[in-house]
């Protein structure tokens, strides 16, 4: 692993910012948000219907859905995030060193730090109502499901945004059927399947340690702040002597993609401040972090997808229960992209568990915003005959659209005893894996 690190940050690092991937960089530029990464808000609105499903297979009805969701959006999770940019403009303007640019930032970023004073990390306003929305769209598409007396059991990580997040969806589902039977739990117990381990996987905890390393150095090589200081800053040295710029760079940009997920502050644009190929390159970085840091790459030894092996061993016994008992419901979990993004990797779903070294294309291939947005969601659906004996299907919806999966009998379909079979096979990993 060492050898690895040294050659890629000494390898790679100085072209890292080289290749132009024309289709993802149109997608970003013509979309800034997306441009968030995980503070990506949820693309599908409230007010908008559910992406188009195929039909259930003849003589099939669904009955089960296990699911997992990311909270709702949210405010960034450390209060440093909102402050520091603000004191490092603060610093500048006493000394008068502070563009008319400069000034106009350094008061909208006031607002903003005062919008989000005391609360950081929690739900906003948007997340619960994509939450809201979210539930509501489960029912349209899959009333057979959400029936009188259908079983909902609802859990979530202890933290308050997740726990909201899971209010939010089963306060909908109430509200669109009181007569179904929802039960909702947060608690400790739960958090080795539901929260990677609770830090328990200490070989993952040591690989995302190497990661840091990486992705520090890359960001330490590529992030060219001087267009952006000299826009904000009358005096080259006292930025030279005073301003980290690149962190400052980084923490504005941060700010500007995060404003999405909030009603009162999404009037504030504060990507004129970057060009194209800055919220491009500035993306493009983001992008290399969560691949190296939770997806199947092969710089983290491919590990990174089975610190979820307790989860979807979890969803796989739980589903095997409802097929057991054959009562309609379904089993809600509420957690993190951090959780999401490998989970979706070990399940195999569309390319996101795809694998290369090659970073300096990643983007052509594998975009985080499609992945993990805030409120990102895997709806497992089952399927069964309406009468008679027959196979359990299943389909995966990745965001509410229908996924590819590692084995399928017709289009998004598989048989239930064939994935799993798939799904075990991979879970007996290797000894150094081990739980």
């Amino acid at each position: 692993m060492k050898k690895t690190i040294f050659t890629l940050i000494f390898g790679l690092l100085s072209v890292m910012l080289m290749a132009q991937g024309a289709p993802a960089q149109e997608e970003v530029t013509s979309n800034y948000h997306r441009s968030g990464s995980n503070h990506y808000a949820y693309p599908i609105p409230a007010d908008m219907a559910a992406p188009a499903l195929s039909a259930a297979p003849a003589g099939y009805e669904p009955f089960y859905m296990s699911h997992y969701g990311r909270h709702g959006s949210r405010w960034l999770t450390n209060e440093s995030s909102y402050s520091r940019p603000v004191r490092a403009l603060e610093r500048a303007d006493s000394a008068g060193v502070l563009t008319v640019q400069g000034q106009r930032l350094l008061r909208d970023l006031r607002q903003v730090r005062d919008a989000a004073w005391q609360r950081e990390g929690e739900l906003s306003d948007v997340g619960a109502h994509q939450h809201q929305a979210i539930a509501g769209r489960m029912v349209d598409n899959f009333p057979s499901i959400f029936v009188d007396g259908a079983v909902i059991d609802a859990r979530s990580t202890i933290i308050i945004r997740c726990i909201l997040s899971m209010q939010n969806e089963t306060m909908t589902l109430r509200a669109r059927n009181p007569r179904m039977v929802i039960t909702t739990d947060a608690s400790v117990h739960d958090m080795p399947y539901m929260g990677w381990g609770y830090g328990e996987d200490t070989l993952a905890v040591h690989i995302r340690k190497e990661m840091d390393v990486i992705t520090d150095s890359i960001y330490a090589a590529n992030v060219r702040p001087e267009r952006f200081l000299q826009s904000l800053f009358t005096d080259s040295a006292y930025v030279a002597d005073r301003v980290d710029g690149q962190r400052l760079m980084r923490d504005v940009f941060d700010i500007a993609g995060s404003l999405q997920n909030h009603y009162q502050l999404d009037y504030m644009n504060l990507f004129y401040l970057f060009t194209n190929d800055e919220i491009f390159d500035l993306w493009r970085l983001k992008n290399i972090y969560w691949y190296t840091h939770w997806a199947n790459a092969p710089l983290n030894g491919n590990r990174m997808p089975f610190v979820e092996r307790a989860l979807l061993r979890d969803m796989i016994a739980r589903a095997d229960t409802a097929i057991a008992h054959g009562q309609p419901g379904a089993n809600l979990r509420f957690g993190h992209e951090t959780c999401l993004l490998p989970l979706a990797c070990l399940m195999e779903l569309d390319n996101v568990n795809y694998s290369t070294d090659d970073l300096d294309n990643l983007h052509l291939y594998w975009q985080d915003y499609k992945i993990f947005p805030m409120a990102c969601n895997i709806q497992m659906v089952f399927y069964r005959p309406v009468a008679g004996d027959g196979d359990i299907l299943v389909k995966v919806l990745l965001n509410e659209h229908e996924a590819t999966l590692p084995v399928s009998t017709s289009g998004p379909y598989a048989r239930w005893n064939d994935l799993k079979a798939y799904y075990e096979t991979k879970l007996a990993v290797p000894t150094r894996w081990a739980d």
